[in-house]
C-alpha cells in the first residue's frame, strides 16, 4: 500500500518551564555578542569575508523585547505540533516554538536522526533570551539564534510541487523588517525532507540579512564536509584558518575531541556540492545539502571540559546524551551578513535525510566516500531540479490555516500596501500590541494607554520614527519617540525627548530608567544609580498588582537599580531596592545572585558565601557570561564548584 504524504496535528506532552512574562524594558544597551573579532584577524582573510564581517552589524535588539521571564522548573505541558510525514519519514515541527523540527524519524529504521531533547528548557543563547536546543531552527535576523525562537510563526497547509501537500511557516523579521518563509515537504517514497525557503526585501534600500540552519545532532559521531581549512572561532574574539581535520595533532572533527566550545566554519570550495553530515561509529546518521545559495556549513561543539558539559546538562534532563551542531548559511561564516538588494529576494533548497557511510580513518577517504553515497542516494542534480519545480509554488497561496503568529507583519503590509504572494499577513492577525500603531497609522496620533500598565513595545524603524516625530507631543508619545530616536544613534535628541515629557507624564518610571541608560552609556555612574532609585520608588507606588505583567517589570528595573546602585557603591540604597522586591522575585536566582553580591559590598562575606552553598541557579546566565565566577573568585581562593562551571573558553593566562 502506497503511503501519500500527509500533515496532521499532534499535541506533545513533555516537562517544560514556562515563558513567562516578557521583559517590557525598551533593550537600549548594545547587543552582549560573543561573536566578535579582533579586527587584527580581518587582514588575512578573503575580501568578500572581511566587507560582510562589517556590513551593517546589528547594534541592538529594538524593536524586539527581551524575553527572561522564564525559570527552571519544569512540569508536563502540552506542545501543539505539526506532523509532516511519508511512508519513510516523519518529522514534527512546533509552530508555536520558532517552527522547528522537533524530530526527523527515520519510519524502516525507527533512528532519530536529530538530537530530539526530552524537555523544553529555556535558556539565554537567543539573541533576545529565550532559547532552547535540539532539533532544527530556523535563524534569521543577524549572528546568533533568531529571536523567533520562542515565538509563534503562521503554519498552513500548501499544494507540494509534485502535487502532495507542504507545511510552510513564515514569519515577519522585525530586527531587519523582512518577510522569509520555509516550505517542508515530503516527495513519495523520499527518505529525504526538502525545505525550501525565502527571504524577501520589499524595501526601496538595501538589507543586510542573515539565515543558518542550526541543526542538533548527538555528539558521539564524526562529522564530515568537503573541505580541507576551517575558519576557527574558540570564544576568544579570534577567527583563524585551521586545517581540517587535525590541528595540534587533534581530530577535531570528532566533537568530543574539543576541550572547550568552539565553532569550526569549513571552507566548502567553489563549484563543490554543499553537504554536511554526521555520523556515529556504525556509519549511520544524518545527512544536510542544499543549492549552492546556502554556501556555509558548520561544526559547533561544547567541547570536553567541566564548562561544556555543564551547559549540555543546563539544557536537558542530566544523564541524557550530549549534542552538538551541525549547519547551513548563506555566509563562509556566522560573524558576516550578505547584502539583500532593494525589492529582492534570496532563495534556496536543503534537504534533510539519513546517510550511511564508514566515517573513520583518512579524511580524504571519509568525505570521497560519504559523498558517493550522498550522490547515490540523492544526486545534486535532484537537489537542483527539486528546487527549479519548488520556486513556481512558492507563492501560492496557503489553502488551510494550521497556525498563527504575530500581528507585525500584518501592520507592515498595513502600512506599506506590500503584496507579498504565497505568505499572507492579514488584518485579522492584528492584536493588541499592534493596536496603537495602527491608530498611529490611521489618525497621526499615538492613543494614550486606557488604564495604567507598563508602556507597550515602540517601533522604531524609519517610518514610525517620522510618523512619532510629527504626532501630538504628548508624553506617551514623547517616550516612544526617544526610544526611537536612541535607536537611530541620536542619543541627545532622545534624552531631550524624555526630559520634555518628565513635567506632565503621569507615570515617571519609564523615563526616568530610559534617562538613567543614558546616563550609563555617556559614563555617568553616580547620575544614572540616583535615577534608578528614583524610578523604582515610583514603580513601587504605582504598582497596581502582583500579577505577572507588574512582577515582570518589578524584577527587570530591579535588577538594573541593583546593578547600578552596586556598581555606584550605593549600597544602602541598593539594600532598600532589595527589601521592596516581591518575595517570588528574590527566590530567582539571578536575584539570588545578586543578594550574594549585595551581601559582599556590605562587608558580608560569610552571608555571602552562604548563598553559594545553598546553591541557586541563574536561569537567564548568557552564554559566554562568567559572572558567577567573578563573583565566586572575590569571595576566597578555592576552585569554582561544578555546578556554577559555565566557561566556555580557556582561562587567560
Amino acid at each position: 500500500m502506497v503511503v501519500v504524504t500527509r500533515i496532521r496535528r499532534e499535541v506533545l506532552t513533555l516537562p517544560a518551564a514556562r515563558l513567562g512574562a516578557d521583559n517590557p524594558l525598551p533593550p537600549l544597551r548594545p547587543l552582549d555578542e560573543v561573536h566578535r573579532i579582533d579586527d587584527r584577524d580581518r587582514e588575512e582573510m578573503p575580501r568578500d569575508m572581511a566587507r560582510q564581517l562589517g556590513l551593517e552589524p546589528l547594534a541592538g535588539l529594538l524593536p524586539v523585547r527581551v524575553r527572561d521571564g522564564y525559570g527552571r522548573t519544569r512540569e508536563p505541558r502540552r506542545v501543539e505540533a505539526l506532523v509532516i510525514e511519508n511512508d519513510r519519514l516523519r518529522a514534527t515541527v512546533l509552530p508555536g516554538l520558532g517552527g522547528r523540527i522537533a524530530s526527523l524519524l527515520h519510519l524502516p529504521t525507527g533512528r532519530e536522526l536529530l538530537y530530539r531533547n526530552p524537555v523544553f528548557q529555556p535558556a539565554n543563547f537567543a539573541l533576545n533570551g529565550a532559547w532552547y536546543s535540539g532539533g532544527i531552527e530556523w535563524n534569521i535576523g543577524a549572528t546568533g539564534h533568531t529571536t523567533l525562537s520562542c515565538a509563534p510563526l503562521h503554519a498552513a497547509r500548501v499544494p507540494a510541487p509534485d502535487g502532495g501537500e507542504m507545511l510552510r511557516l513564515w514569519e515577519w523579521e522585525r530586527l531587519r523588517d523582512l518577510p522569509f518563509q520555509v516550505d517542508l515537504w515530503l516527495p513519495e517514497g523520499s527518505d529525504f525532507l526538502y525545505v525550501g525557503a525565502r527571504i524577501r526585501n520589499p524595501h526601496e534600500r538595501p538589507v543586510a540579512t542573515y539565515w543558518w540552519s542550526n541543526i542538533a545532532v548527538p555528539e558521539d559521531v564524526r562529522v564530515l564536509a568537503p573541505a580541507e581549512e576551517a575558519w576557527f572561532f574558540g570564544y576568544e574574539r579570534r577567527l583563524r584558518r585551521v586545517p581540517v581535520p587535525s590541528y595540534d595533532g587533534v581530530d577535531r572533527t570528532y566533537p568530543a575531541n574539543s576541550p572547550y566550545a568552539a565553532d569550526y566554519f569549513y571552507e566548502v570550495p567553489d563549484g563543490r556540492r554543499r553537504w554536511i553530515a554526521a555520523l556515529d561509529a556504525d556509519g549511520h546518521g544524518l545527512v544536510q545539502t542544499s543549492t549552492d545559495v546556502l554556501r556555509g556549513r558548520k561544526l559547533f561543539v561544547w567541547g570536553a571540559g567541566p564548562g561544556g558539559r555543564r551547559w549540555q546538562q543546563w539544557l536537558t534532563e542530566p544523564g541524557t546524551g550530549g549534542y552538538c551542531e551541525i549547519q547551513a548559511g548563506l555566509a563562509r561564516t556566522q560573524l558576516e551578513h550578505v547584502r539583500l538588494e532593494a525589492e529582492s529576494e534570496v532563495s534556496w533548497l536543503e534537504a534533510y535525510g539519513p546517510l550511511g557511510a564508514p566515517p573513520g580513518g583518512e579524511w580524504t577517504e571519509a568525505v570521497r566516500e560519504a559523498e558517493g553515497r550522498l550522490a547515490s542516494a540523492l544526486p545534486r542534480t535532484r537537489v537542483e531540479e527539486a528546487y527549479a519545480a519548488w520556486k513556481p509554488c512558492a507563492d501560492t497561496e496557503p489553502a488551510q490555516t494550521l497556525a498563527v503568529g504575530s500581528g507585525w507583519g500584518a501592520l507592515e503590509v498595513l502600512r506599506a500596501d506590500w503584496k507579498l504572494p504565497g505568505t499572507p499577513f492579514p488584518e485579522s492577525t492584528l492584536g493588541e500590541a499592534q493596536a496603537p500603531w495602527r491608530e498611529l497609522l490611521r489618525t497621526g496620533s499615538l492613543p494614550e494607554p486606557r488604564r495604567v500598565r507598563p508602556p507597550g513595545e515602540t517601533l522604531v524603524a524609519p517610518h514610525w520614527r517620522d510618523m512619532l516625530e510629527t504626532a501630538p507631543a504628548t508624553p506617551h508619545t514623547e517616550y516612544h519617540l526617544g526610544v526611537a530616536q536612541w535607536h537611530a544613534g541620536d542619543r541627545a535628541q532622545a534624552v531631550r525627548s524624555w526630559e520634555r515629557a518628565l513635567p506632565l507624564a503621569p507615570s515617571l518610571w519609564p523615563l526616568l530608567r530610559c534617562l538613567a541608560v543614558a546616563d550609563q552609556e555617556a559614563g555617568h555612574h553616580e547620575r544614572a544609580a540616583e535615577r534608578y532609585a528614583d524610578a523604582f520608588d515610583d514603580l513601587c507606588r504605582e504598582r497596581r498588582d502582583d500579577g505577572e505583567v507588574w512582577t515582570a517589570a518589578v524584577a527587570a528595573l530591579g535588577r538594573e537599580a541593583l546593578e547600578a546602585l552596586l556598581r555606584a557603591r550605593r549600597t544602602a540604597q541598593a539594600r532598600a531596592v532589595w527589601d521592596r522586591l516581591l518575595p517570588a522575585v528574590r527566590q530567582r536566582g539571578r536575584f539570588r545572585l545578586l543578594h550574594a553580591e549585595l551581601l559582599l559590598a556590605e562587608g558580608s562575606r560569610a552571608r555571602a558565601r552562604a548563598v553559594f552553598d545553598e546553591d541557586f541557579e541563574v536561569a537567564d546566565l548568557r552564554e559566554g557570561a562568567d559572572v558567577i565566577g567573578r563573583l565566586w573568585a572575590r569571595l576566597g581562593d578555592e576552585p569554582l564548584p561544578g555546578r556554577y562551571d559555565f566557561r566556555m573558553r580557556p582561562d587567560p593566562v
